[in-house]
């Protein structure tokens, strides 16, 4: 029993490591020329701040359906185009996006 929860624990992770280094790619193709990763300008957030700031799944929908998510994000306007990928390019860059801040905004607990 212990080698099958090893094994499952074990595909888990390598799969994720393989999202995230697929979604990098994905990201340098489509992405990179709006987005910056760990400081610089361009027309887009930089995506560690998204990945401070977004769940994984949010920014799954957002990627699919830009215009239907803006301003659940606190955006006035929407600047960013609805691009050609595929589903699993998508959980790709979310992958990637997602693995940028170990440390999550959102996870902080709130003070009543």
């Amino acid at each position: 029993m212990k080698k099958i929860i090893f094994l499952v624990l074990y595909l888990s992770v390598v799969n994720a490591i393989a999202d995230v280094s697929k979604g990098k790619a994905v990201y340098s193709a489509n992405c990179a020329m709006c987005h910056t990763v760990n400081g610089g300008q361009a027309l887009g957030p930089d995506f560690n701040m998204v990945s401070y700031t977004r769940k994984k799944e949010d920014i799954m929908h957002y990627v699919k359906d830009p215009y239907s998510m803006y301003k659940k994000f606190g955006y006035s306007a929407n600047a960013m185009p609805t691009l050609p990928l595929e589903d699993s390019e998508i959980k790709e860059v979310a992958a990637y996006i997602d693995s940028l801040q170990p440390f999550k905004k959102w996870m902080i607990k709130k003070k009543n």
